[in-house]
């Protein structure tokens, strides 16, 4: 297996044989034998500098039924809100204070906020502080809403893909979606001009070695700046909360390739590490990421996007939340910086 590794390494990638033998045939000393790898590409980019993200779920609605999400339009349960501009801005302002220079507009996909308030939101953002940039995360739009949004300022553009065996996906959503069109929203982004972030459950319900394989080609085709992969967790008011929780290794082994595929590339230790191991995100980092992405929501809305369970950090402050993540970045001998944390290009 070690010579899967080592092929991944210098070409960037393997067929779908070998990345689904590595992925059902890992043990624990394979993985440190990978992790020595990823992280030495993390340094050789980006050193020992860790790049904050500042999370701002502005709404909570939803028009899509995806099985495992915990804020989908027939969840009746959920609590649903949305954040108004002055809001948002104001989330900003205290980000902005706390050293974030990057800025996450995340939500559901609500109809209610037109391209017009979108992008007025986008540009009242860049205006006040240009020197930060701006991901929206806000799901399948038209080609003129993406390039809408672009030119109103929006840097990057993070569309997780969910999973590239179209099979596999039609067990995850609703009829009216498809994997043809969500492949298709990441190349129109590509070809406006984002750095755009695609990613994958680990561990969903009905996944494969072969469809994890599968995702792995996949990002290697479209050649992402961010790639963003987190365990599955159920969530109790969905079709699938009695399915497992996908693992913390299986979840660190695929951090750890998708370094060794593309080296540059901008790979977040997300907060569903976290809420499945005290030291998930951490560990995330020793497996090769270098980017987290701490709540900016205010404290009140936290609890209601929900999209598993037992979610962490629903009720710390910003400030309270970045300290932390600081010492916890420290303690592995890492350091949160004051940057935009862009994508550097490969030499």
């Amino acid at each position: 297996m070690k010579a899967y590794i080592d092929k991944l390494e210098c070409s960037g990638c393997l067929s779908q044989e070998e990345f689904a033998l590595l992925i059902e045939n890992h043990t624990p000393e394979l993985d440190e034998y990978l992790f020595e790898k990823s992280r030495a590409l993390r340094q050789k980019y980006y050193g020992n500098d860790i790049y904050i993200r500042g999370l701002i779920e502005f709404t909570n609605y939803c028009k899509n039924d995806c099985f495992y999400c915990g804020i989908r339009k027939s969840n009746h349960n959920a609590s649903r809100y949305r954040l108004t501009k002055q809001q948002i801005l104001d989330c900003c302002e205290v980000g902005y204070s706390l050293g974030f220079r990057t800025f996450v507009l995340q939500g559901g996909e609500d109809e209610s906020y037109t391209d017009e308030i979108l992008a007025d939101i986008i540009y009242s953002i860049k205006f006040l502080y240009p020197d930060c940039a701006l991901t929206l995360s806000i799901g399948e739009k038209s080609y003129d809403s993406y390039k809408a949004f672009f030119d109103a300022g929006a840097d990057r553009y993070l569309l997780r893909h969910e999973t590239a065996d179209c099979n596999h996906y039609q067990k995850l959503h609703p009829h009216t979606m498809s994997l043809e069109n969500r492949k298709q929203c990441l190349y129109n982004l590509k070809k406006i001009g984002y750095q755009v972030g695609c990613g994958f459950m680990v561990g969903s319900p009905f996944q494969t070695a072969e469809s994890l394989a599968k995702d792995l080609l996949f990002i290697h085709e479209l050649q992402p700046q961010m790639v963003g992969i987190g365990p599955f967790i159920p969530h109790h008011d969905t079709p699938f909360a009695s399915q497992a929780g996908g693992t913390l290794q299986q979840t660190l082994f695929l951090l750890g390739l998708i370094r060794l595929m593309i080296p540059n590339v901008l790979l977040p230790s997300t907060t569903a590490l976290g809420t499945i191991h005290p030291q998930g995100r951490e560990m995330g980092i020793l497996a090769g990421a270098n980017v987290v992405m701490p709540n900016l929501s205010p404290v009140d809305v936290r609890k209601k996007y929900l999209l598993y369970d037992n979610k962490i950090c629903t009720g710390d402050e910003a400030a309270e939340c970045r300290a932390c993540l600081q010492k916890r970045m420290q303690s592995i001998g890492c350091s949160i910086v004051v940057d935009r944390g862009d994508y550097k290009s490969a030499e």
